[in-house]
């Protein structure tokens, strides 16, 4: 099942939230691409003093000086140190000292929820990474809201009752999982007339500003009327600020994987909320490798795994394993 490819897309392109930070000449490029190439885009790489290249659902490719598409590098528009400083200035707003936050993390949010990954040289203070100087190379990744695609796998995630089971979705990068997550919110959140599901308050720790994209505090994304968003907060510390003070029935967030996380998680489910989180990982057996998820699993207490793959495109659903059978690997597709 292939949730992402099935969905109409909004008439928004979400690639042009992401020109603006662009030096005129590479946006004039990029404009230069068929608009069907250009709604698949995925990545745009910047890396000084080497080719331009674009990742699209097929694989990436490069960029010529024309504005034409090449498989091969030596034909490829070369990115110049000039280009580097004006991206660096555009996605700064001119003070890298606004985004020294950011730099430490390695990455910036853009309104809308698309993400700016940087390369540097990277200072060190106390044993930690303090920013980054000497920027020289940039990952625009571009984020989409494709509504839709949690409800076909919606009604496998709920009991007989209609209540929402602690889930876990779990899939490599690039392969759909945040979308997914996006719209299950919105849809719990909103309510499903169809299955007979009213919609429930659900607390969103969207640490890296992907989830509901927020400008100052505002979603950009739809993730529904009654969803309260954290942005910004460490995962852990942010679940536990939304149980204290915000009564969810469910409790969602991103790419969860320190001790940390999973600790606030198990309080979470012990006050008798609903979890949803996304996990890096192609199976089970391989996030049992790592110590803090081997220790989730243990629990017995997550009751939905959806695993996603690019198998058929991004957003394929390889499968929804139900908790109960976990060990005995029964599978309900």
């Amino acid at each position: 099942m292939n949730l992402l490819s099935t969905k109409e897309g909004s008439t928004h392109k979400p690639y042009r939230q992401i020109l603006s930070i662009l030096p005129e000449n590479i946006r004039d490029l990029l404009l230069r691409l068929p608009v069907q190439f250009m709604d698949r885009l995925e990545e745009i790489r910047l890396r000084q003093n080497r080719p331009l290249i674009v990742t699209h659902t097929a694989g990436d490719v490069c960029l010529d000086s024309s504005g034409q598409l090449t498989s091969n590098p030596g034909d490829a528009y070369v990115i110049t140190g000039d280009d580097m400083q004006r991206v660096i200035r555009m996605v700064s707003n001119s003070s890298l000292y606004a985004i020294e936050e950011e730099l430490k993390n390695g990455f910036v949010t853009l309104p809308g929820g698309h993400r700016v990954g940087l390369t540097g040289k990277a200072v060190i203070e106390l044993g930690k990474v303090k920013t980054l100087k000497y920027i020289s190379g940039f990952n625009i990744r571009i984020s989409r809201e494709i509504k839709g695609t949690a409800a076909p796998i919606l009604p496998s995630l709920l009991d007989r009752w209609g209540r929402v089971k602690h889930t876990l979705i779990l899939s490599p990068p690039g392969c759909g999982k945040t979308t997914l997550l996006r719209d299950l919110v919105r849809l719990v959140s909103n309510g499903v007339p169809e299955l007979n599901f009213d919609g429930v308050t659900v607390g969103l720790v969207d640490e890296r500003s992907e989830l509901a994209g927020c400008y100052r505090g505002v979603p950009q994304r739809d993730i529904g009327i009654r969803t309260d968003v954290l942005d910004g907060c460490p995962k852990a510390e942010g679940m536990m600020m939304l149980l204290r003070a915000m009564s969810p029935q469910i409790v969602a967030t991103d790419e969860i994987g320190k001790q940390e996380d999973i600790k606030a998680l198990e309080e979470v489910i012990n006050a008798g909320v609903t979890v949803i989180s996304t996990v890096h990982g192609t199976s089970l057996e391989e996030i049992m490798r790592r110590p803090a998820l081997k220790y989730l699993l243990s629990l017995n207490v997550i009751e939905r795994f959806v695993i996603l793959s690019r198998s058929k495109g991004v957003g394929t659903v390889e499968d929804i394993i139900y908790g109960s059978s976990w060990g005995t690997q029964e599978v309900r597709r």
